[in-house]
């Protein structure tokens, strides 16, 4: 899969996108939530060909960056300070930080109780991220499952699950069929993270967002444009 960075001039706006040459049949724009534009084209494609898609909709496009804009400022960058507040599964829970001969982070009566050897900011970082990593592990596992259930029926193969940070999605789909789900998710609330697995899981049948793909969609889980604003939303 081949990237390349590139801009187009429109009117008097400039659009950054990145340009992935994919096996694929039809163009697909994305516009994500850090405003980031992603154009995925057929390897076939000239960059003359692109360009006029992209044009054509270059108001949606803009519509979308201004959609995102009205969220900003998003969260600050965590410090990893007690009081702190931090997201598990929608919800907010401050730190609550001791200094202790051993590292363990509990959940508790609304609270993150961390016990750690330090509480330099680096320190607890790990233990959350850790945390984190656990939990998603185990929870995003399960809704993965449940979801599935929705698709075994037919002949298609259950993906194999695999979970890791990711900067601008919260989920993907590879062509070998390996479903990739964002650590982070395990932040958001569980009708978000089902949203995302079920909106993947319809690319097995649907490969792009076409008519098809969100007619299933609708199909399976019609309140999922509920959903996705809440997840839009969830970080904030």
């Amino acid at each position: 899969m081949k990237s390349i960075a590139c801009t187009i001039s429109y009117g008097k706006t400039e659009i950054d996108y990145e340009l992935l040459m994919m096996n694929r049949k039809s163009l697909e724009i994305a516009v994500h939530p850090d405003k980031s534009v992603v154009v995925k084209a057929p390897k076939t494609s000239t960059l003359e060909a692109v360009e006029e898609k992209i044009k054509k909709r270059a108001r949606w496009i803009k519509r979308q960056i201004a959609y995102f804009n009205q969220f900003d400022p998003r969260t600050p960058d965590r410090k990893y300070v007690g009081g702190e507040s931090h997201l598990y599964l929608g919800r907010k829970y401050r730190l609550k930080i001791e200094l202790s001969d051993k590292d363990k982070v509990l959940l508790k009566n609304g609270y993150f109780c961390i016990e750690a050897t330090s509480s330099k900011p680096d320190h607890i970082e790990k233990l959350m991220d850790s945390w984190y990593r656990r939990r998603a592990k185990m929870y995003l596992s399960r809704i993965f499952d449940d979801c599935w259930e929705n698709f075994k029926k037919g002949d298609l193969k259950k993906p194999n699950l695999k979970l890791q940070r990711m900067d601008k999605r919260w989920g993907s789909l590879s062509e070998k069929g390996q479903l990739t789900l964002n650590v982070n998710l395990i932040q958001t609330p569980k009708e978000c993270i089902e949203y995302v697995v079920i909106h993947e899981l319809c690319h097995l049948i649907h490969h792009n967002h076409g008519t098809e793909f969100y007619k299933l969609l609708d199909r399976t889980l019609p309140d999922w444009m509920k959903r996705k604003h809440k997840l839009e939303m969830a970080l904030i």
